[in-house]
């Protein structure tokens, strides 16, 4: 693990929890210390973001591009699948037909890109820090893999989706009709200060929870794998293996197998859980109280 040279296990933890950031004299562990700081940028998150969603952008494009009237391929097939789920539960929750035709395509975007963001925790842990460093020539280069394991991006995403929230409630309810609502619901208008600051309550807590429950259960399975990998990470580091060294190797090549085979159940929930709150607050944007 290159890594864990001269480093213990908390170290070792630390150091994979830090993002490369555009401050250069970011000291190791600030975003533990600091995991809501968001006073310089996260290079890494932003990269692999933005590569993950060039990739899910041309994996959508592919299967749309190969659908004929025939019998569909593999590929095209699941494709297909997958489209006609989310499709069905946006007609499920978005009963207006001319905003399904961006609600619809934004929630199927939504759930393939973070699915590929989430998967990035199934690479081994050390995989692409060992490329980074190979390629820049620094002894401990960092690099979190994991973008949804980043509150940055994860509240991103959430932000986005209340833009989408107050644009269609301007949109459906216009501006007068969407302030009266902020004003006088739920309880009226003679207790209009209550009921603006409890909606405006509402969409603050949607937004964090939204983006939270995504990076919470995204940081908590990040740890998971580096504590695993700390398991074999012992003879690696010492070069010599003791009389307990092949059984934690073993165990750690057990439990990292079985850890990531239930990880994938949680990256394509959490992908799933994303998607399917994105259409009940857009559908409640909808919603005339």
């Amino acid at each position: 693990m290159a890594a864990s040279e001269a480093m213990n296990p908390a170290e070792y933890i630390k150091h994979h929890l830090q993002s490369l950031t555009s401050v250069t004299d970011v000291t190791e562990g600030q975003d533990l210390k600091n995991i809501a700081d968001f006073s310089y940028v996260n290079l890494d998150a932003i990269f692999l973001g933005i590569v993950l969603a060039v990739l899910g952008s041309y994996f959508l494009y592919r299967g749309a591009k190969m659908a004929t009237a025939g019998v569909p391929n593999r590929f095209q097939a699941a494709v297909e699948i997958l489209f006609e789920f989310v499709d069905d539960m946006c007609k499920s929750i978005i009963h207006h037909e001319e905003s399904r035709k961006v609600i619809a395509p934004l929630g199927l975007a939504l759930f393939v890109w973070i699915f590929l963001m989430n998967a990035m925790d199934l690479l081994p842990v050390d995989l692409l820090p060992m490329i980074f460093q190979g390629m820049t020539g620094e002894h401990h280069a960092l690099m979190r893999v994991v973008p949804t394991a980043d509150l940055n991006t994860s509240l991103a995403l959430a932000i986005g989706v209340l833009g989408f929230c107050l644009y269609y409630s301007v949109k459906i309810k216009g501006g007068f009709g969407f302030v009266k609502e902020l004003l006088t619901a739920p309880f009226g208008p003679w207790l209009f200060p209550v009921n603006f600051a409890l909606n405006i309550l509402e969409f603050l807590s949607k937004t964090v929870s939204h983006g939270m429950r995504l990076f919470g259960n995204m940081y908590a399975g990040e740890l998971v794998f580096l504590l695993i990998a700390l398991l074999g990470g012992g003879v690696a580091v010492s070069g010599s293996i003791g009389l307990i060294d092949p059984f934690l190797i073993i165990f750690h090549v057990i439990a990292g197998s079985a850890w990531a085979i239930f990880h994938i159940l949680i990256i394509t929930l959490q992908a799933f859980i994303f998607m399917a709150l994105t259409f009940v607050y857009l559908g409640q944007a909808h919603d005339h109280h």
